[in-house]
């Protein structure tokens, strides 16, 4: 594996990826939240994270990166800059289930985090979801030396 700068030729490849990645994630927040709430919050969350993740890709601020297997992207992070507060953020990060555990994650962050360091960032910020489909990326970055702020937020279907 390796680490690459992203290149509009990846984006199939990166969209496909973080919808496999991020599947039981989804299936989590809708135990969670209930089939309800999660229909009115996520009515087709494929549809929405495929628009957010080349909403992310198209963005000319951010800094992204992919892990490759060859040619094939298996992972990517984006990293953006929120300069006026010298805080940097890693906004997305996606690995394809096929090879998560292995390093790649990790690898990934550090990469945005090093970055953002290089950058003249003073903090990183990264944030994920409470549930349990997104704990192993809380796992991560606590490993990864990120201190976590524990947020409350809550949901009503209208």
């Amino acid at each position: 594996m390796i680490i690459r700068d992203y290149a509009p030729a990846d984006e199939e490849a990166v969209v496909a990826l973080s919808l496999r990645a991020w599947a039981p994630v989804f299936a989590s927040l809708e135990q969670a939240l209930g089939r309800d709430l999660f229909a009115v919050l996520h009515p087709d969350w494929r549809q929405d994270q495929d628009k957010a993740v080349r909403a992310a890709l198209a963005d000319p601020a951010a800094r992204i990166w992919v892990a490759a297997d060859g040619p094939r992207p298996v992972g990517f992070v984006v990293a953006t800059m929120h300069s006026g507060q010298l805080i940097g953020e890693v906004c997305m990060l996606a690995v394809d289930p096929d090879h998560q555990r292995q390093g790649t994650g990790a690898t990934l962050t550090n990469t945005a985090t090093d970055w953002l360091r290089s950058r003249g960032m003073r903090v990183a910020m990264i944030d994920t979801g409470g549930d349990p489909g997104h704990a192993p990326a809380r796992r991560l970055y606590a490993r990864m030396g990120y201190t976590e702020l524990p947020i409350a937020r809550y949901f009503q279907a209208l």
